[in-house]
């Protein structure tokens, strides 16, 4: 299968990283989010992602220009019916993503490949809201994404062998390492990292340690790249919340039962890098 053009919807923090890999490496992409701020925000990110390659001396800056003259944007999903592969990255909510894959179901080729990067959902579940549950597959990118190597590929029950050779070569072609995780609750990554998340968390609440004192040990004492707070707010608490009930659901396990003040951070908006504030503030 030739994949020329990658649909990605979501420009977000997640998406438009996506978005930038796939022009790096020569891909045509189509960017979709519901608002045209968000779509220009994402194509200043991106811009300015592969700035930072101009200046590490790792691309020219014609090579940039050229690059960014493959991204095109837009709020509307009939416009994916040319790609030949779609990625996923909107909000971790069953019941919006189940929207968007019925309605790319009916636009896109029959043999084109539906991949979500959800970070817990099933894809067994979303594959069956669709006609084609043998094309829908898990392509989880770690974030950020044009930085971390780690992509987890997760292949649901009617996942074809074929969809997940097509998934498998397109992230090693994005430059990328694959890891395969069954369908399970929060896959590999979010089952191991979420309950150090939310472990801080409860820490932090009771006063064992303030924010710096729990990071430093992790980043300092462990050599982690950062905290588990600052981890949270760069992931976004409320996708961290998410994951957490999604563990805690899929399990039934207290031990992933979310933190109360985490619950109340995200209920206060309080979400970490994208709103400003999180166990940090962010400018």
């Amino acid at each position: 299968m030739e994949i020329r053009t990658i649909g990605v919807v979501g420009a977000g923090t997640v998406g438009h990283g996506i978005a930038q890999v796939a022009v790096q490496n020569g891909f045509r992409v189509m960017l979709r989010d519901l608002d045209d701020r968000i779509l220009q925000h994402a194509r200043s990110r991106i811009g300015k992602g592969l700035e930072r390659l101009v200046e590490a001396g790792r691309i020219a800056e014609e090579q940039k220009a050229d690059m960014l003259k493959l991204l095109s944007v837009t709020t509307h999903l009939p416009d994916f019916k040319g790609c030949d592969v779609i990625i996923e990255a909107a909000s971790e909510d069953f019941t919006v993503k189940k929207g968007i894959f019925q309605e790319l179901d009916k636009v896109c080729r029959p043999a084109v490949v539906l991949a979500t990067s959800t970070s817990s959902i099933s894809i067994t579940k979303l594959g069956a809201t669709t006609r084609r549950p043998d094309k829908v597959i898990g392509m989880h990118f770690l974030n950020p994404v044009p930085v971390l190597q780690v992509v987890e590929v997760i292949r649901g029950m009617e996942t074809s062998s074929e969809t997940a050779a097509v998934t498998h070569d397109l992230a090693k072609r994005l430059g990328k390492t694959t890891v395969e995780a069954k369908d399970a609750p929060g896959f590999l990554a979010n089952r191991m990292l979420m309950p150090m998340i939310n472990e801080a968390v409860f820490a932090l609440m009771e006063g064992v340690g303030t924010v710096e004192a729990i990071d430093n040990v992790m980043h300092l004492g462990m050599k982690h790249p950062m905290g588990p707070l600052a981890l949270a707010d760069l992931i976004g608490l409320d996708v961290c919340l998410a994951v957490l009930r999604s563990l805690h659901e899929g399990f039934g396990d207290s031990k992933y039962r979310p933190a109360p003040m985490l619950v109340k951070m995200v209920d206060a908006g309080h979400l970490g890098r994208k709103t400003g504030r999180g166990f940090y503030k962010h400018t």
